[in-house]
C-alpha cells in the first residue's frame, strides 16, 4: 500500500516563509567568474577552466581541506556541461540507494539525451561494497562522478575506482582569499548581506578572516551570526565590533599582528625556547601563535630550520621529525593539526643541541669569498677523457673503498691543507662524530 503524501497546513505555509538558507549556501559562486582560490584549477587554461569552457565530463575527485570549495566546483562544472547534477552523502546513504541513482542516470540519458553527474561528499566513507556499486556506470559513461575528501584517496579509494578519477588537489584558502569572499558577502545585496547596511570594524573582519583559518564556510556563517546579532543603531546601520566578532567565534583576540613587531617577537620567543631547551616556554608561544591565527606551516618551515641549525648531527633525528611534521599537518590540517606541531615542538626543545655544521658552512663561505676560486687538486679532479689523464687528471686519488672504507687523502685546496670549519660538539651524536673525526685527522695530519 502506497503512502499518502502528508497533507501540508498553514504551520508549513509560515515555516517556509521564514526558512532562509545560511550565508555560505546563498553566497555559492554560480560560475567560475564568482568563485575564489584555487587558481592552479580554475585560472586561465588550467584543467577545470578548460573542462568548464570545452563542456567536457570526466569523473574527477576533489580533495582538500573543508570549505575551499569542493562541492561548488562540481556543482559549476555540472551548471556548464548542463549535466543533471546529482548530490549524494556517502554517510547517509547505502546500496539501494545507489542503484536507484542509477537507474535514474540511465533515464536522463534515455528520455532527455542530459549525462549525470553523481556528487558523492565523503567519498573516503564509501566501503567496499559501494563503491563497486557504481564501478561499472562509471566506466561505461552512465555517470560521471566527481567525489569530494578531507582524506588521502590513495588510501580510502579503492584502486580500480580511483583509476577511473583523475584527482585533483585543492588548497587551503589564504586569508587574503577568504576576505575576499567575506567583503563580496558583505556587498551582495542579492544574495547577501548587501541590504543590512552592515559595517564591519578593521579588527573584527581580520579576526574572523583568520580564525577561519581558510574555511569559507565558517567565515561566512560566523559573519551572519555576528550581524544577526548587532541591532540597527539609529541611522539603521549594524556595526560589527571586535567585541561582537569576539563573542560570535568564542574567542579573544591576542595581541599577535601577523604584519607587524608583535609576529616577530612572539616566533623570536619560540626559536628562543626551543634553542634554550624549555618545552613549556614552547608550547605556550606556538598555542600563542596558533590561537592567534598564524599560518601553522609557517611554524612548520621555522621548526625544519631550527631542526637543522641549532640541533643538526647531535640528533639527526630532529630534521626528519621536522619534515614530517610539515608533511602530517599538510595530510590532516586543522584542527587536529596542533597535536603533531605539539609532538614535533617538545622533541625538538628537548633535543640535544649543536650548531657546528651552521658554522662550519659560514667558516667555509669565508674562504670562499677571502680567497677566490683554488684550483682543485689534480688527484680528485674528473677524468672523463683520455686527454685529461694524460694531463694528471684524478692520478694518484685512492678509492676509500678499497681501503675497508677510509684512507688518508688530502680533498681541500694546498692552501687550505688543515683548515677546520666543522667542530662537532660534545653533545648528543655530535660527540661521537667528534671522537670519529679525532681518529682520521690524526691520519691525515701526516699526509702532504
Amino acid at each position: 500500500m502506497a503512502l499518502k503524501k502528508p497533507q501540508r497546513d498553514l504551520f508549513d505555509a509560515r515555516a517556509d516563509a521564514v526558512k532562509k538558507p545560511p550565508l555560505a549556501d546563498r553566497m555559492r559562486p554560480r560560475n567560475l567568474e564568482e568563485f575564489v582560490g584555487q587558481e592552479h584549477l580554475v585560472g586561465t587554461h588550467k584543467i577545470l577552466r578548460r573542462l568548464v569552457e570545452n563542456k567536457e565530463l570526466i569523473s574527477l575527485i576533489f580533495w582538500g581541506p573543508p570549505g575551499v570549495g569542493k562541492t561548488t566546483l562540481a556543482s559549476i562544472v555540472a551548471q556548464a556541461t548542463d549535466a543533471h547534477f546529482v548530490a549524494f552523502s556517502a554517510v547517509l546513504s547505502g546500496v539501494k540507494d545507489i542503484r536507484e541513482v542509477i537507474e535514474d542516470a540511465r533515464n536522463q540519458l534515455k528520455y532527455h539525451g542530459k549525462k549525470t553527474i553523481l556528487f558523492v561528499d565523503e567519498i573516503h566513507r564509501f566501503n567496499k561494497a559501494q563503491q563497486d556499486a557504481f564501478l561499472h556506470q562509471v566506466e561505461d559513461g552512465t555517470i560521471t562522478l566527481i567525489g569530494a575528501t578531507t582524506e588521502n584517496p590513495s588510501f580510502e579509494v579503492n584502486a580500480p575506482l580511483l583509476s577511473r578519477c583523475k584527482v585533483l588537489v585543492l588548497e587551503q584558502l589564504t586569508e587574503d582569499h577568504v576576505k575576499a569572499i567575506m567583503t563580496n558577502a558583505i556587498l551582495d545585496k542579492e544574495r547577501g548581506l548587501g541590504g543590512l547596511n552592515v559595517e564591519i570594524r578593521d579588527d573584527a573582519f581580520v579576526l574572523i578572516a583568520s580564525l577561519s583559518h581558510g574555511d569559507a564556510r565558517v567565515a561566512l556563517n560566523t559573519l551572519e551570526a555576528a550581524v544577526m546579532l548587532v541591532k540597527p543603531d539609529r541611522e539603521g546601520k549594524r556595526i560589527v565590533t571586535l567585541e561582537i566578532a569576539q563573542e560570535v567565534m568564542q574567542r579573544k583576540a591576542l595581541l599577535y599582528d601577523k604584519g607587524g613587531e608583535e609576529h616577530y617577537n612572539v616566533i623570536s620567543a619560540f626559536i628562543k625556547s626551543l634553542r634554550g631547551t624549555d618545552p613549556d616556554a614552547a608550547l605556550y608561544w606556538l598555542a600563542r601563535m596558533l590561537d592567534a591565527g598564524e599560518d601553522p606551516l609557517f611554524i612548520a618551515r621555522r621548526m625544519i630550520v631550527f631542526a637543522s641549525e641549532d640541533i643538526g648531527n647531535a640528533d639527526p633525528v630532529a630534521l626528519q621529525l621536522a619534515v614530517a611534521t610539515k608533511d602530517a599537518f599538510h595530510f590532516v590540517g586543522m584542527p587536529e593539526g596542533w597535536i603533531p606541531l605539539a609532538q614535533c615542538v617538545t622533541y625538538l626543545a628537548c633535543a640535544p643541541k649543536s650548531n657546528a655544521s651552521y658554522l662550519a658552512y659560514l667558516e667555509a663561505l669565508k674562504d670562499v669569498r677571502e680567497k677566490g676560486a683554488l684550483a682543485v687538486p689534480f688527484h680528485v679532479r674528473n677524468a672523463p677523457t683520455k686527454l685529461m689523464k694524460d694531463f694528471g687528471y684524478g692520478m694518484g686519488y685512492k678509492y676509500p673503498h678499497s681501503f675497508g672504507g677510509y684512507i688518508e687523502q688530502i680533498y681541500l685546496p694546498d692552501e687550505l691543507h688543515g683548515r677546520e670549519y666543522y667542530k662537532p660538539t660534545d653533545n648528543g651524536f655530535d660527540k661521537v662524530i667528534k671522537e670519529r673525526l679525532a681518529l682520521y685527522k690524526k691520519g691525515r695530519d701526516q699526509v702532504k
